[in-house]
């Protein structure tokens, strides 16, 4: 497993970035399957996109989490951008657009120099907490990207801001933004477009969880496809979102769970 550190000038941030990428390699379970020739020319690889919480940045995943063990027994590559806790918004009063970034400019640049599949059916997006709620922001401004997104522990933009008691209701650049992606996620439906498939899970005592079975019940009111687990015993917490990771890749996801060679498309 190679896990490389990138840091770039980013044409849609207007600024340098980092990102973090965990790629599959040759491994001794390559030996056991019967497959030594590895790295064959026009090889592609399946890709998860996968965004931090608040607070965090790209390293997360790798430091708290066993991603880059469950991308590469599962060969698949893992791409994590920093936000910046942006909330991978688009700020419409400055030069800073992490919506663009993620969902357009970083897939182009990348596919540029690994050798990642662009096609639907190879991509998918994920995130937890306010990554979440990028992943519904993401997914649903462009469904035509990926062909599964999971929101862990969050009501993936889809819900207003909840009030509780001891803790105000986070503030938003734009209060109106969870209803504009609200009618953009229905008319994705009404005009027919290929939509992913959600998965939406939550600790039974997080209290992100009333955001997160908000979410699940407006989009399969609209009429998506959506898998949706609460499980009991975990609150906001990186046991939890680990252990959802590694269901997700290898039960949830339709995930190949090898790397894509010429002629096996």
């Amino acid at each position: 497993m190679a896990v490389i550190k990138m840091n770039f000038l980013s044409q849609a941030l207007g600024m340098q970035t980092n990102v973090t990428i965990c790629l599959p390699t040759f491994s001794f379970a390559d030996i056991m399957n019967g497959r030594e020739d590895v790295y064959v020319p026009g090889m592609k690889y399946q890709v998860l996109w996968l965004l931090h919480g608040g607070s965090g940045d790209d390293s997360d995943y790798v430091n708290f989490s066993n991603i880059t063990r469950y991308a590469d027994d599962n060969k698949l590559a893992v791409v994590m951008p920093a936000d910046y806790n942006a909330s991978y918004d688009d700020d419409p009063n400055g030069r800073t657009k992490y919506r663009t970034f993620v969902a357009e400019e970083l897939p182009k640049v990348l596919r540029a120099m690994f050798p990642f599949s662009d096609k639907r059916e190879d991509n998918f997006i994920a995130g937890l907490s306010m990554g979440g709620g990028g992943t519904g922001k993401i997914s649903i401004n462009y469904p035509e990207n990926y062909a599964a997104a999971l929101i862990m522990s969050s009501g993936g933009g889809l819900n207003d801001p909840i009030a509780r008691p001891g803790r105000p209701a986070m503030v938003m650049r734009d209060p109106e933004a969870p209803k504009k992606l609200r009618e953009l996620a229905a008319e994705n439906i009404r005009s027919g477009k290929q939509v992913p498939k959600y998965f939406v899970t939550c600790g039974g005592d997080d209290g992100a969880l009333e955001g997160a079975v908000f979410a699940k019940d407006f989009l399969a009111e609209q009429g998506y496809d959506v898998y949706f687990e609460e499980v009991p015993g975990y609150a906001h917490e990186w046991d939890f979102w680990d252990l959802t990771l590694r269901k997700a890749i290898k039960e949830w996801l339709p995930i190949r769970h090898s790397v894509i060679y010429p002629g096996e498309e």
